[in-house]
């Protein structure tokens, strides 16, 4: 860290308002914070908490009904209320850059991502050939395969993951001396969340950049940032350093966030993750005393009539809590849905037999090119089971899911079997049984959800369509299903984009319960949620599944989640089933090597440090897959393995190396145990 005693950013007791119809709504109270150059600031807290708002705030970048009632936003000692609109622009050109939360809206949908990228460059003086090609050595920084394709495609033509880091990559061209991170890695896999993480300190190493990251990641908190600040209701409640504050919190809600993560060890089969009661209050609501205290289960009256002050636990670590010698003994909780609404009278026979995919293969076209994306897969499901699917952007995840699901057709050879009957290769040719029977969460609730329907209609309309029901009863049905979601009446009637992310989430899960279901695929379904939100999804997800038996596809790149809901798992990469088996023997090894260093990447919220077994290079390209085994380029277990010919020049197998446990590798399963303890 810098030896400059000036913070590069500062906030002084800030207060902001917006300004909804008239009426000014409180979002950030008295909040106050500094990043010294070369020091990452963490700021944690739930959706509507005023993250975003702070980063905005110390961006100028506030929306129209947005603005500072009191306090004050320094850049490197400058008042930046003082200064002028291009002074503020030359600032964002050159010295400060911010990572948006959602890429697609931050890129820009009708300019080609090489040309977007390029901009940046240009902005600092670089002619325009030399413009594009520094762009794309940034997007071979942030690992994108086949970079100079990419430079020519626009974003609609990108992955969540792959705009992401191309948002990541403009972001880190100018070199900043502020970067602002607004859950910057929510749609990146471990393996390229790790580089990417990388990256930001070897900037902050080289350069001094400060950096403001906010996330729900707690994890990546703990590996990155050597302070962090919890944000409730606009209130800085917590502040300390990481390691401190993560190991021994001392305000309850800092503790309730923590124990909502699914930790390694724990598993639905024994264990019910904590949430954490009740909701964050609205936007602008008024408290006499603490914030947290309608939530706190330690909260007297004192907490509720009268505002604490900060209080210092060390001389680095302060909180905002009458009761910080007690946060520990938070009583705990696991909401539960016992009330859900049971969506099918049928027989349940736990572990039968349900779903089986044999050969699929899927080509696409791209740029002219065939592209084989998936690659002769076979999988099964069982009745009341959970098989996860992981692999990094591009392995074929969500288009397997896509081919369960008839959104797309395999090629000839393919074929997928529901209780023994094989189904019609799309859609359109299978009738309304099967379409109900299997249904799919989708990761993003905004997208899925129609905004000028009301959440009872869109739920509603899916009973009436897979039912056969009247009007009437399908809307009597969808109330009793959003109840059982735990969706309260009084929004029943509320259009989507009245809701939080966590109860645009349920609707879509009620809607996905409108037939009888016996699959749903979860794609991603909490990646963006917070952990006490997702926390109470995957509570919901197993109780529904415990009533109901019925099998989940689970897709996530969040292998703790993973771990947590999981039966069985498949690894994927580049198309193919690398390694498939029980949760827990993929999960403890002996692993496929490509497992072993997605695991590997995972930062651990405890702060213990696993060594990292990084892969070299990007994912190749489907278009372009290599010779021998795919993973060989990469692979952090060929050299010196004695199986280097073999691994370049033919495909293993998957092959069932112990019972039930079966991989793709052509190193033996004993040598792969004796180099990985």
């Amino acid at each position: 860290m810098s030896a400059s005693t000036t913070p590069t950013l500062e906030l002084i007791n800030l207060d902001v308002v917006y300004t909804v119809r008239g009426i000014d709504r409180q979002v950030l109270r008295d909040v106050s914070f500094a990043i010294a150059p070369g020091e990452a600031y963490g700021l944690v807290g739930e959706s509507g908490c005023g993250k975003t708002t702070a980063a905005f705030a110390a961006m100028r970048y506030l929306p129209r009904n947005g603005r500072i009632t009191s306090g004050a936003i320094r850049f490197e000692g400058r008042d930046m209320a003082e200064m002028s609109h291009d002074e503020v622009c030359k600032l964002r050109n050159s010295a400060i850059s911010m990572i948006y939360q959602n890429p697609i809206s931050a890129l820009n949908p009708t300019i080609r991502v090489g040309k977007q990228i390029a901009e940046v460059f240009e902005l600092a003086g670089v002619n325009k050939n030399n413009a594009l090609a520094q762009a794309e050595q940034a997007l071979v920084r942030v690992q994108i395969a086949d970079a100079g394709k990419v430079m020519r495609r626009y974003p609609h033509q990108l992955s969540g993951g792959m705009a992401q880091r191309v948002v990541i990559a403009m972001a880190l061209a100018s070199n900043p001396r502020l970067l602002v991170m607004d859950e910057p890695t929510t749609g990146l896999d471990a393996t390229v969340e790790a580089e990417v993480l990388d990256l930001v300190r070897e900037l902050r190493r080289q350069t001094g950049t400060a950096v403001l990251f906010i996330s729900h990641n707690l994890g990546v908190i703990r590996h990155m940032c050597d302070r962090v600040g919890v944000l409730y209701a606009g209130a800085l409640v917590e502040q300390g350093e990481t390691a401190t504050l993560l190991s021994e919190p001392s305000h309850p809600y800092t503790v309730g966030l923590l124990r909502c993560i699914p930790r390694g060890g724990l598993h639905k089969s024994t264990d019910r993750l904590d949430t954490i009661p009740g909701t964050p209050p609205p936007l602008g609501a008024h408290f006499d005393g603490c914030v947290f205290a309608p939530r706190c289960a330690l909260a007297d009256d004192r907490c509720r009539t009268e505002p604490p002050q900060m209080t210092s636990i060390n001389s680095a670590h302060i909180a905002k809590c009458f009761h910080y010698d007690k946060a520990g003994s938070l009583p705990r909780s696991g909401e539960g849905f016992a009330n859900v609404a049971k969506s099918s009278d049928r027989q349940i026979k736990v572990g039968e037999s349900l779903l089986s995919i044999s050969h699929l293969s899927k080509v696409f076209s791209q740029d002219g090119n065939d592209v084989r994306v998936i690659n002769d897969v076979s999988l099964s499901l069982g009745v009341g089971e959970t098989l996860g699917l992981v692999g990094e952007s591009g392995s074929g995840k969500t288009t397997i899911a896509k081919l369960i699901l008839g959104l797309t057709s395999p090629e000839e050879g393919g074929v997928v079997t529901l209780d023994g009957k094989g189904l019609a290769r799309t859609l359109n040719k299978r009738d309304v049984h099967d379409v109900g029977s299997i249904q799919i969460v989708f990761q993003n609730p905004d997208q899925a959800l129609n905004r000028r329907h009301s959440v009872t209609r869109i739920v509603g309309r899916a009973v009436e369509r897979l039912r056969g029901l009247t009007v009437k009863a399908s809307i009597d049905h969808a109330h009793e299903l959003l109840s059982g979601m735990r969706v309260d009446p009084t929004l029943h009637n509320a259009k989507p984009t009245q809701l939080s992310g966590g109860l645009k989430q349920r609707v879509a899960i009620a809607r996905a319960f409108a037939g009888t279901p016996q699959i749903v695929v979860c794609d991603e379904p909490t990646s963006a949620l917070d952990v006490s939100v997702q926390a109470t999804i995957l509570n919901l997800l197993v109780d529904l599944q415990k009533q109901d038996g019925v099998s989940f596809i689970f897709i996530s790149h969040d292998l703790g989640v993973v771990r947590y809901i999981s039966d069985r798992i498949a690894v994927l990469y580049l198309g193919r089933v690398v390694e498939f088996g029980d949760s827990n023997r993929v999960f403890h090894g002996p692993h496929h090597p490509y497992t072993e260093a997605l695991l590997s990447s995972v930062p651990n919220i405890d702060g213990s440090v696993r060594k990292r077994i990084p892969l070299i290079g990007a994912i190749p390209s489907p278009s372009n897959p290599p010779s021998g085994c795919v993973l060989n380029p990469r692979c952090p277990r060929k050299i010196g393995s004695g199986f280097e010919s073999l691994c370049e020049s033919e495909e293993p197998n998957l092959v069932e190396v112990e019972p039930g446990h079966f991989m793709r590798c052509h190193i033996p399963l004993e040598q792969l145990r004796l180099v990985q303890v």
